[in-house]
């Protein structure tokens, strides 16, 4: 972190033990994702419930470039459950920072369309023609919700191409 960890605390006293978790967790963070430029963490009692008791909340302020990370969690009691949940989503927020960043991010394809040219109903197979004119084997387990015997030649379909045993075989088909 290039701006040390700020730590407060309002209505609630951190102990030594408290504060070296946090610095433990804050830490791991910084070895996460190394660009991190400040933290700061936040420890309150917002009040205190005749139902629930006391709850402490945390909330943990990361300043990344190109923005700010805020994690905000529900309230626990126990002041060492709160801090170590917190941290955990502040990880997993920060992956997903780091893969973003990097282009990591997973992408979605349009699943191709297809007309089918041949099926078999009795045996439960047929075959696929792609725009580009390649063949490509389905079978009845392949199409999705059941509909099967809803396919008939002709019929638009969307896909998704494998490679089987004897070539290009289709899986997820559904009825475009």
């Amino acid at each position: 972190m290039k701006v040390p960890l700020e730590i407060s605390a309002r209505d609630v006293h951190i102990s030594d033990e408290t504060e070296g978790l946090i610095r433990e967790k804050a830490l791991k963070l910084d070895r996460l994702y190394d660009q991190i430029i400040g933290c700061r963490v936040k420890v309150d009692m917002p009040h205190r419930s005749q139902r629930n008791g006391m709850m402490y909340n945390v909330r943990i302020d990361i300043t990344v470039p190109g923005g700010e990370l805020i994690v905000k969690r529900e309230p626990d009691e126990d002041i060492h459950v709160a801090i170590v949940n917190s941290f955990e989503t502040a990880q997993r927020r920060l992956r997903e920072y780091r893969e973003k960043q990097r282009g990591e991010v997973k992408t979605h394809f349009e699943k191709p369309v297809a007309r089918v040219i041949t099926i078999f109903p009795d045996e439960g197979y047929g075959f696929l023609v792609t725009p580009e004119g390649r063949e490509v084997y389905f079978h009845e387990n392949a199409v999705l919700d059941g509909k099967f015997g809803a396919i008939s030649v002709g019929t638009a379909v969307t896909f998704v191409e494998e490679t089987g045993d004897k070539g290009a075989q289709a899986s997820s088909v559904a009825v475009a």
